[in-house]
């Protein structure tokens, strides 16, 4: 019998569910200050107590959320949301709608200072060369998850061909209007998404 002075399981849950949303949080943070003084400063002149100052933690406090430097830029915390929301997608969709309203849903939950900073980053990721070189692993971890949650969705193995291509299909369409929004800034970026995806699902015909 649980004493009294015991938490419940509930309490344990919700506990540990506000722990790791003040974890998140506090990374979020981290980054975005690290990503704005990057911008301002320049990648190299930029140091990890400048950091922690901006961001009120200490420098072991950087390090304990982002390890290297390189890591506060190349770190995504946006693709774990995406994930997330497709696995979620009603089974009727087909693969690249459930792709789109994954998307859709989880831009929509950014706040401006968050796109800003996911653009910081990829701007950063272009102009540096380390980061270019850094961000390859973080790219081919993302298109080793899309392909194994695709596969997982309709049934078929991650080795598949036709998963694979459809899936490397998309990820190209995707990083093509992620590297436009990077570059221009211009226009509505879930509109330029959802104008990809289209002329993708309807067939390249060209």
């Amino acid at each position: 019998m649980r004493s009294a002075s015991q938490p419940s399981a509930e309490q344990v849950r919700k506990t540990g569910g506000l722990r790791e949303r003040k974890k998140a949080r506090t990374k979020a943070a981290i980054q975005q200050h690290a990503i704005r003084l990057f911008r301002e400063q320049g990648y190299a002149a930029t140091t990890v107590e400048q950091i922690a100052e901006a961001a009120e933690v200490s420098a072991s406090t950087v390090f304990r959320y982002f390890p290297t430097k390189e890591e506060l830029v190349t770190t995504d915390l946006v693709d774990p949301m995406i994930f997330a929301a497709f696995r979620v997608q009603p089974p009727e969709l087909s693969l690249v709608e459930a792709w789109r309203r994954a998307l859709i849903e989880s831009f929509h939950e950014l706040t401006e200072s968050q796109l800003d900073t996911e653009r910081g980053r990829g701007l950063l990721t272009l102009s540096v060369r380390e980061l270019w070189a850094a961000s390859l692993t973080n790219i081919t971890a993302g298109l080793d998850t899309m392909t194994a949650l695709s596969a997982e969705r309709v049934g078929r193995e991650p080795t598949d061909a036709e998963v694979r291509n459809a899936v490397g299909a998309l990820f190209g369409v995707l990083l093509i209007a992620v590297l436009d929004w990077y570059k221009h800034q211009e226009g509505d970026f879930v509109a330029h998404i959802n104008a990809a995806l289209d002329q993708l699902e309807s067939g390249i015909m060209l």
